[in-house]
Order: C-alpha cells, then structure tokens, then sequence
C-alpha cells in the first residue's frame, strides 16, 4: 500500500499562486502591448502593474526551492526549468530596457506574455508529471 502525502500549505500557496503568475503576466503584457500602440496607455500604473506581475515569479520561486530544500519535493528537470526561465527572463528584460528605450513598452509586453507562456507550461508539466 502506497502512502499519499498530504499536500503542503506551501504546496496549496504554489499551486494557487502559479494562477497569479500567469494572470498578472498575461494582463500586463497586453497592456504594455496596447501602450506600445497607443501612448495614453503608458504611464506610472502600467510600469507598477508590471514590476508587481514580474516579482511574482520570485515569489513563485521562492515557494518552489521551498518545496523542493524543505519538504524534499520532486519538481522534476522540465518543471524546475521553466520555473528558473522566468527568473532569467525577468533579467533579460530588465537589462535591455535602456537598449530598447524607444520600444520598452514591446519589450514588457512581449515579456509578460512570455512569462505568461512559461507558467502555464510549468502549470502543465506539473499536472502531467
């Protein structure tokens, strides 16, 4: 007979959060893609919205080593992958904001949508494992 383990606060909190993720991703990627196109889009609540969508992946993060260090969690290799790729990508960004002065709200949007992209095939793998 096999022993289930019961899922984790920590656990609930990932699963949960990985929705916040991929939807505060998703929102601000199409605003900045809209920005993009249309000036009046842009402004201080549009690059809040967006740094607070980009730390969630830290958070998410976060959550996952926690999972993985402390309660012995397999996340397995594609699953851990696309959960350091948000990180990198967040990274990537943010160091070509200056080189991309004049397309910086196309460089947010893509990458929130990439971020977006990246979750829900974490969400996926996690789902299938």
């Amino acid at each position: 007979m096999s022993v289930v383990e019961p899922a984790s606060a920590v656990g609930g909190v990932h699963d949960w959060f990985s929705w916040v993720v991929v939807v505060s991703n998703a929102l601000v990627g199409l605003w900045a893609l809209g920005a993009h196109r249309r000036p009046r889009l842009r402004g201080r609540a549009l690059w809040v919205s967006t740094a607070v969508a980009q730390a969630t992946v830290f958070v998410q993060a976060g959550l996952g080593t926690w999972l993985m260090a402390a309660e012995g969690r397999d996340a397995g290799d594609l699953h851990a992958l696309y959960g350091f790729s948000t990180l990198v990508a967040v990274g990537i960004a943010y160091s070509y904001r200056h080189q991309l002065r004049d397309r910086v709200c196309l460089l947010y949007g893509c990458t929130g949508l990439f971020l977006m992209g990246l979750g829900i095939r974490a969400m996926i793998l996690d789902s299938f494992g």
